[in-house]
């Protein structure tokens, strides 16, 4: 059974349909991207999913059960987090007090200590600027910040929106390779990402969105190799 299943989705904004009947599903275990110029849907796709978004018709199920009227709460109470474009620190509070708001629905003391161990031996930079100002880390920082507040909720699904955003190469290349890392400790993924060629490097599947729909789907590999892809996201 799929992890999360998205069936026929229609969400609009007033008159405008943003997207026309979408369908997907995440299985346990996978990384799996969503490509797509601006403009496709992707933003609006996660928003949904997470229940920030209200939808027109469809459903969407999450272990089973179906989220499509639930509240962004209850959504990530049954462990599906999203990690919002342009990261949404809160300014004004310390690194560690970003933290703690990602376990803020927990009450398992022990476990969120662990948790915060596992953050830092992930995130070394957030364990060095516990005490900052959360608005005075760098882009990448910030990045890792957002990430880390995320796994504080232990989510069973992590919902990423555009985290390589404002990132130079180099800090592209590490927060693809810790999404990896996180994928390999446990966590699902659902990746939205305009960096095509890194988004499809770390995929297990990948969906292609444009204007509303699905217009095509396979592994992170055939993608990568498909010539109207390469030509449409990759450059070649």
């Amino acid at each position: 059974m799929a992890m999360l299943e998205v069936k026929d989705l229609h969400v609009h904004y007033g008159v405008i349909e943003a997207l026309k009947g979408i369908n997907l599903e995440v299985n346990e275990g996978e990384i799996v991207s969503l490509i797509g110029a601006n403009g496709a849907g992707k933003t609006t796709m996660l928003q949904s999913i997470s229940g920030i978004k209200k939808k027109t018709s469809g459903d969407i199920l999450f272990l089973g059960e179906s989220i499509f009227k639930k509240n962004p709460k209850f959504i990530v109470q049954k462990g599906l987090t999203q990690v919002p474009e342009g990261r949404r620190i809160f300014t004004g509070l310390s690194v560690y007090e970003n933290l703690m708001m990602g376990a803020f629905l927990r009450k398992d003391k022990k476990g969120i200590q662990q948790d915060l161990e596992k953050v830092y031996a992930q995130f070394p930079i957030l364990k060095e600027r516990i005490n900052q100002d959360a608005s005075t880390l760098s882009g990448g920082e910030q990045q890792m910040l957002a990430m880390g507040r995320a796994l504080m909720a232990k989510p069973k699904l992590l919902l990423l929106d555009e985290p390589s955003m404002g990132l130079a190469p180099i800090l592209v290349k590490e927060i693809f390779s810790i999404i990896e890392e996180i994928n390999k400790q446990g966590t699902t993924v659902l990746l939205v990402e305009q960096n095509a060629k890194m988004a499809l490097s770390i995929a297990h599947r990948a969906y292609v969105l444009e204007t509303g729909k699905v217009v095509l789907s396979g592994t992170g590999k055939e993608l990568a190799e498909s010539p109207e892809i390469q030509k449409a996201y990759l450059g070649g």
